[in-house]
């Protein structure tokens, strides 16, 4: 659901800006206002998080019946892991660096796509859905470990299917509002809505996947989620978190090569897919498609600039799959780099190091 600078006309694109870094603003005041241990996720944890979710970015998976695929977004696993403050900054390094080193969405549309990609899944999954579905009483007769994977399987595929519906949905305001879209606002939503109901499904299943494999082995690992009285953990948080790093370098550097081809959900909702049955005039013409503006030439010359491997592969030779598995593992790195500078720069884990290091022996 990437959005590219010729989707957004350049006051739409600034006023997107300013609302995902009034969120992030308040992000880190939040995160600084944290003051219990149980309630602030630790350093290592973002790290790794953020890296996996950078990588199973990379794995578009095929919407069967439709041309079409998708990928994850990943605001509700990081949420369901760091909480909703930590959860949006992560998913704004990954974002940021995706679209500076990689050339995955516009400069221009980073903002939009912060909003569109990590505000629903970070703040309406995480309040309006998964917290209150874990914190409720739902299944309390099953058993804590049982009830949990229920509620952990239901959380993470509503808040996923709802979450995308409405970063879709904002796609479509935020194109209309910049006026470069042929398609009627009603065929547009009917393009966009289905194809991302069945993305957010997908997503959802990986979501409870890694969520279930973490109750499993270090339950109190995962936000608001309830333990039994007496109840042992199977496994160490280190032992989790190698696993994850693992889970990071076989996707990012080996699964990545298998991602489909297909158009995203975006892409094939604006420019059709005759394949799957929709007629040629509802086709746009993507050669000669978008806004063309002073700013997004800019954001397009500095992008051209930082991009040492656009689309995830050697500019120099694109079609070598080595570049996907060398983008995919140089790309994880940095993703955990840079969460690491910003956990240090904004001094979120400074005064709990030493407990932190105690409480996960």
């Amino acid at each position: 659901m990437h959005m590219a600078d010729a989707l957004l006309a350049p006051p739409v694109a600034a006023v997107m800006y300013a609302a995902s870094a009034t969120v992030a603003g308040v992000s880190i005041y939040k995160l600084k206002k944290e003051e219990k241990l149980g309630d602030e996720p630790t350093f290592k944890r973002l790290t790794t998080m953020a890296a996996l979710v950078f990588a199973g970015q990379m794995i578009n998976y095929t919407i069967p019946g439709t041309g079409s695929s998708g990928h994850l977004c990943g605001g509700m696993m990081l949420t369901a892991l760091l909480g909703p403050w930590a959860g949006f900054l992560s998913m704004i390094v990954i974002l940021a660096i995706q679209c500076l080193f990689f050339a995955d969405g516009g400069l221009l549309a980073l903002g939009a796509n912060v909003w569109n990609m990590a505000f629903y899944g970070c703040f309406v999954g995480y309040f309006l859905i998964y917290r209150p579905i874990m914190q409720s009483k739902l299944l309390a007769s099953k058993g804590n470990n049982a009830a949990n994977r229920v509620k952990i399987i239901l959380a993470s595929v509503l808040g996923c299917i709802i979450t995308l519906q409405l970063g879709a949905f904002s796609v479509v305001l935020e194109t209309q509002l910049s006026g470069i879209t042929e398609l009627p606002f009603k065929a547009f939503v009917m393009l966009m809505q289905p194809i991302h109901l069945a993305i957010g499904l997908i997503e959802g299943l990986i979501t409870s996947a890694v969520l279930i494999f973490v109750n499993e082995t270090r339950p109190e690992l995962i936000k608001d989620i309830k333990l039994g009285d007496g109840e042992k953990q199977k496994g160490s948080v280190k032992a989790v978190l190698l696993t994850l790093t693992a889970v990071v370098l076989i996707v990012g550097g080996g699964i990545s090569l298998l991602a489909s081809s297909n158009p995203d959900g975006l892409e094939w909702a604006l420019f059709g897919n005759k394949d799957a049955g929709y007629a040629e005039n509802m086709a746009l013409d993507e050669e000669n498609f978008g806004v063309e503006s002073g700013a997004s030439e800019k954001a397009e010359a500095i992008q051209e600039k930082t991009s040492f491997l656009p689309d995830y592969a050697f500019s120099f030779d694109a079609e070598n799959p080595a570049g996907t598995t060398v983008s995919g593992i140089v790309g994880s790195a940095m993703v955990a780099g840079v969460a690491a500078l910003v956990c240090l720069a904004g001094g979120f884990f400074r005064k709990k190091a030493k407990k932190a290091e105690e409480s996960n022996k």
